[in-house]
């Protein structure tokens, strides 16, 4: 399933969202034009790799840019591909504006970071010496993704179902959305070999448990959770 749009407007401009839309797209438009050998320095420069974070290993000098503990925050803006920049930013576009409402800019900005920093942890933690840099804002939006589950479980959201010629739109419940969204992540991640490069499915479920068990605390006083729509 792929969301398109939800029914839930957001009451105030959610200019952080934008803005993070804005930077992740900059950054990748920055790595598009690097020659192949050049990107890939840069997400071994920039990308959280666990070896680095957590173990003694060290960058050579012809790479290393910044201290380990930055790149779980650099990590979060930089992307493989195009699809991999659309599917996030999509993501956080549809869902992120609600959850931006809910606790305000400020808030919302300390609650997508941290959302980041837990999901690289919970890829990094069960596989300290992995050399594989993680890369993507997908940990940090699967906060997103959690905090609006509580919030909005009943908001309609579109979503396309690619069936080949049984193709259809079909609006569902955001519980629905994103509890198989979830469930696909956990799935994955049984499956998912640690030692090699793909999706970092680890990260997704931890960013996920984190916005759900942070919402409550970042929320606006007033805010319930569980409602159908703000």
């Amino acid at each position: 399933m792929i969301p398109l749009r939800d029914d839930n407007p957001s009451a105030t401009l959610p200019v952080i969202t934008v803005g993070l839309i804005v930077a992740c797209t900059l950054v990748f438009l920055w790595e598009f034009n690097l020659s192949e050998r050049a990107m890939q320095m840069a997400v071994f420069a920039f990308g959280a790799i666990p070896t680095t974070l957590l173990g003694d290993a060290t960058l050579p000098a012809a790479i290393h840019r910044v201290p380990a503990w930055v790149t779980v925050f650099t990590s979060m803006f930089l992307h493989g591909g195009w699809m991999h920049l659309i599917g996030n930013m999509l993501y956080l576009w549809i869902f992120g504006n609600n959850v931006e409402d809910a606790m305000g800019h400020g808030r919302f900005i300390l609650f997508y970071l941290l959302c980041g920093v837990v999901a690289v942890a919970a890829q990094a933690l069960p596989d300290p010496s992995s050399t594989v840099p993680m890369i993507g804002a997908s940990g940090a939006i699967s906060g997103v993704l959690g905090a609006y589950l509580l919030l909005f479980p009943r908001a309609q959201v579109l979503v396309l179902v690619p069936l080949g010629y049984l193709t259809r739109l079909v609006p569902l419940p955001a519980l629905v959305v994103l509890g198989l969204w979830f469930v696909l992540q956990l799935v994955s991640t049984a499956f998912a070999a640690s030692e090699a490069g793909g999706v970092a499915f680890r990260a997704h479920v931890g960013g996920f448990v984190a916005g759900i068990v942070l919402i409550p605390f970042f929320k606006r006083a007033g805010v319930p959770l569980f409602a159908k729509r703000r």
